[in-house]
């Protein structure tokens, strides 16, 4: 992706290894504070948009321009999420394949299991077919990863899912479900990235082999929201915090899926478009790089 790509838009896509258009931009449903995760050993605090919330928030996205939704299993509001953009499409008289609908499996346990949580995951969603399927994590081991995996391919041959992929996984998982071949192609790993978390090494060895990264925490939680740096690039192109860091993803080549459950919040981030960061910004950005883990990281080798 060039630095000063100005074309882009709202709904510019990128074509996916298996030739699949996905948009660039989406909306994630995925809040934090509540839903507790346990990682190494402790637990950090995620909240999912519940209820009427999320059917709302969903709702006024797709009003705001965004066509690419992202839910999960484990966010327990995959029937909102498909009710809305239902909804929005009759209502709007959208066709369809306007939309695009990524959801993810929870658990890794066994082929059947992960068969039956993605049939699940269709009916709940009511939209015919899944765009995105993704495998929420590599835990617990590589039998459990290879064996969802599967059932990733299976879904494609049987229509359920048009593209499937992953979520947090390092370098050596990805190799290991690419030695296991198969008619369909890895295309994203969904993961935590922005400007305090570059993962330089493996995003260049997971480009090499076509897999899109796609950012689900592009504002780094809004831990670093107040940082100088930030605030300078901001006050410059006279931009919010949060639109320096959507702009600085899809700058990089990534796809980017902002949460927020406020309407004010949602139509301020479609504002990273119809600007650049300069190559001063994107030189002051890059050094920013802490490793910040801002929820859950298991790309690491926690999971052998």
């Amino acid at each position: 992706m060039s630095q000063n790509d100005s074309e882009l838009t709202i709904n510019s896509t990128v074509q996916l290894a298996d030739g699949n258009a996905m948009p660039r931009f989406g909306f994630g449903v995925c809040e934090w504070l509540s839903l507790p995760v346990c990682y190494r050993g402790r637990f950090n605090e995620s909240q999912t948009a519940e209820g009427d919330e999320c059917y709302q928030s969903v709702k006024w996205a797709l009003e705001a321009g965004y066509r690419h939704i992202d839910t999960a299993e484990w966010y327990e509001n995959e029937d909102e999420c498909g009710r809305a953009v239902r909804d929005w499409l009759a209502e709007s008289g959208t066709p369809r394949g306007e939309v695009f609908y990524t959801t993810k499996l929870k658990d890794n346990i066994d082929y059947d299991h992960a068969m039956r949580a993605m049939k699940k995951s269709l009916d709940i969603c009511g939209l015919d077919y899944i765009d995105l399927y993704l495998i929420h994590g590599p835990l617990p081991t590589k039998k459990a990863r290879l064996a969802s995996w599967k059932a990733c391919q299976e879904g494609v041959r049987l229509g359920w899912v048009k593209s499937i992929g992953v979520s947090n996984f390092g370098n050596h998982h990805l190799t290991e479900i690419e030695e296991t071949g198969g008619p369909a192609p890895c295309t994203v790993n969904q993961i935590d990235l922005h400007p305090f978390m570059r993962r330089k090494a493996l995003v260049k060895h997971q480009r090499e082999h076509g897999v899109l990264l796609e950012a689900w925490g592009p504002l780094a939680r809004g831990y670093r929201m107040s940082h100088p740096a930030i605030l300078a690039i901001a006050k410059k192109h006279n931009k919010t915090a949060a639109q320096v860091f959507l702009r600085w993803g899809l700058q990089m080549g990534f796809s980017v899926i902002p949460k927020s459950v406020k309407r004010e919040r949602i139509i301020e981030n479609t504002g990273c478009f119809g600007w650049n960061l300069d190559a001063e910004d994107m030189a002051a950005l890059d050094v920013l790089d802490e490793h910040l883990v801002t929820d859950w990281d298991p790309s690491d080798g926690l999971y052998p």
